[in-house]
């Protein structure tokens, strides 16, 4: 992993993992969690490991091991010790940062792969939502033991499931199924079917100043932003990319800026409103870029 931009750089080396998704601590600047697999997630065990960056560098804080590759951690938006992980055996852990020891919960009702897991950032409700290869996302309240809902109408993997930071109860999924779909936990069925790219959908965010604005990226290259009230057409699209894009981010501080990584190794800094999108290409991967997060502390780290 890496930081660019400001607030000094660093990188760790996790020998033997693939770094899958990395998440900044709502409630800690420079602590960061990463949800790791051993054998690109094929085969092996998972580790959630939580990092901390200070003068020296960054540290390992804390590690945690689970029996099947990790694809997603959240940080809990009511206790900043809690993490949830999604792994390959469909279940999803809650770890506690002040235990050594753990999980707490183990909560296992996909059939295949969770491959997403998500909390809710909008205040008054305690929900997560997780996405799964068995082409369903389920709602879930940490504080009871089975899901509260399980959402039907992919028609492909689900590979990302991402809360609105406006809406409540509001959540969007992105699916090799090729569509951006929009979910109401209060509604039973899909409230909006996009269909966003003619390639698999790996990732999807919600512009943090635009309830109506959310970005995708897809298999082909290809980031595109679609504007709710009017799905016809993206309102952009952002090409530079030479291989699949695994995974997209609105930034906190600037509505029109945003932060892609992808298999071709690269993170790539875009600014959708100007006529010359791509702003900067970050080469010091040296293998596929899987996990991105943009800190709420430290503007310009990544």
């Amino acid at each position: 992993m890496g930081t660019a931009g400001g607030g000094g750089g660093g990188a760790l080396r996790l020998p033997g993992l693939h770094g899958y998704a990395v998440e900044f601590s709502p409630y800690w600047p420079g602590r960061v969690a990463c949800a790791a697999a051993q054998y690109y997630g094929i085969a092996g065990c998972g580790t959630l490991v939580v990092l901390e960056q200070n003068e020296a560098g960054i540290v390992l804080l804390r590690s945690f091991d689970w029996n099947d590759g990790l694809f997603d951690v959240t940080w809990s938006e009511n206790n900043e010790h809690v993490l949830i992980t999604s792994s390959g055996d469909g279940s999803l852990q809650i770890w506690d940062t002040a235990k050594t020891k753990g999980p707490l919960q183990v909560y296992k009702e996909h059939t295949q792969e969770a491959y997403s897991v998500d909390w809710s950032q909008t205040r008054g409700e305690q929900l997560v939502v997780s996405g799964s290869w068995d082409q369903t996302a389920k709602l879930w309240d940490p504080a009871v033991g089975k899901s509260l809902c399980t959402f039907k109408g992919h028609e492909g993997v689900i590979y990302s499931t991402i809360w609105s930071p406006h809406i409540p109860g509001c959540f969007a999924s992105a699916s090799g199924d090729q569509t951006l779909r929009i979910w109401d936990v209060k509604a039973p069925g899909v409230k909006l079917v996009i269909p966003a790219h003619q390639a698999e959908i790996l990732s999807c965010d919600w512009c943090k100043y635009d309830e109506n604005l959310l970005v995708t990226g897809a298999v082909d290259c290809s980031l595109k932003g679609w504007d709710l009230r009017n799905i016809r057409q993206p309102v952009f699209i952002l090409l530079g990319h030479t291989y699949a894009i695994r995974r997209v981010k609105f930034s906190p501080f600037h509505a029109t800026l945003l932060a892609s990584c992808s298999y071709d190794f690269t993170v790539r800094f875009w600014d959708f409103s100007k006529p010359n999108p791509l702003l900067e290409t970050v080469e010091h991967h040296t293998e596929f870029t899987c996990g991105l997060d943009l800190s709420l502390h430290n503007r310009g780290q990544v």
